[in-house]
């Protein structure tokens, strides 16, 4: 957890949200560390669901989350998976969330980029919404390719069977060592194509290729880029504003520094 509060970067958040409310086209970028402020683990790091290099059965969670091991295992594939969505259950988005579901109501050229699979984006209300390594929500049949949207596992059989045909079940997400969704891919590069005049990253460490490249392109081409991790992240010596702060706190402060303050209720929960 960050020691830093909004009054120390006072004077960044100003300047940020002024390009918040001149910029047409707005990049997010978010990982786990907003979903974080919704109480959820981000699996590896301080706090983690796998803060040990094993899980409990001796495995390191990305060979048991692995493509590999679902196709010899589906078992102890799904055992991992029930545990993640179980520590999602009862979250719901937090006012980062819909700070940028605010803000897309307002812009139209606001798109998000998660690599989460909570599907909190689009509970908050976001519409313009990739996520890049799927989501939690909707299960898909191996066989079939059938597919079913759940809003919790509670109750399904482990690992569960497909109602049609009574082939294997399994989260549409991306598993460690399998390919990013081609549809995912095409619509992200659309949108670099467009030209985004603004990239915030939010939660991220950046460890990705697909997750740098964007701000490393804007970072060289004079693009404006914040990012807000309470952590330092290869690129954090290099934004333009850099906000060690939580995205439930920095987020809402961006939005009315740009005057452009969260509805009251719903939108202001978390």
């Amino acid at each position: 957890m960050t020691d830093h509060t909004l009054a120390d970067y006072a004077a960044q958040i100003e300047a940020a949200g002024r390009l918040f409310s001149t910029a047409r086209r707005i990049l997010f970028i978010t990982g786990a560390g907003l979903s974080a402020d919704s109480g959820l683990p981000t699996y590896r790091g301080v706090g983690g669901l796998y803060e040990d290099a094993h899980t409990d059965i001796g495995l390191p969670i990305e060979q048991a989350l692995s493509g590999e091991m679902f196709a010899r295992r589906p078992d102890i594939t799904w055992r991992f998976l029930s545990q993640i969505e179980a520590s999602c259950r009862g979250a719901h988005p937090n006012a980062g969330h819909y700070a940028i579901a605010r803000l897309e109501a307002l812009r139209s050229g606001v798109t998000v980029l998660t690599q989460n699979v909570d599907g909190f984006h689009l509970e908050a209300g976001s519409r313009d919404v990739i996520e890049m390594h799927g989501t939690l929500r909707r299960l898909r049949c191996v066989d079939c390719g059938r597919s079913r949207h759940v809003d919790n596992y509670a109750g399904l059989t482990i690992p569960p069977e497909c109602p049609y045909c009574g082939g294997i079940l399994r989260p549409d997400v991306v598993l460690f060592g399998e390919n990013l969704p081609d549809q995912a891919v095409h619509r992200f590069e659309t949108v670099l194509a467009a030209g985004p005049e603004l990239i915030v990253s939010v939660g991220t460490g950046s460890a990705f290729p697909y997750i740098a490249g964007p701000m490393v392109w804007a970072i060289e081409n004079g693009i404006p880029t914040i990012e807000i991790n309470p952590g330092r992240t290869p690129l954090s010596e290099r934004v333009d504003f850099r906000l060690r702060l939580r995205a439930a706190d920095a987020l809402p402060a961006l939005l009315d520094a740009a005057g452009f303050s969260l509805d009251s209720g719903r939108d202001a929960r978390g």
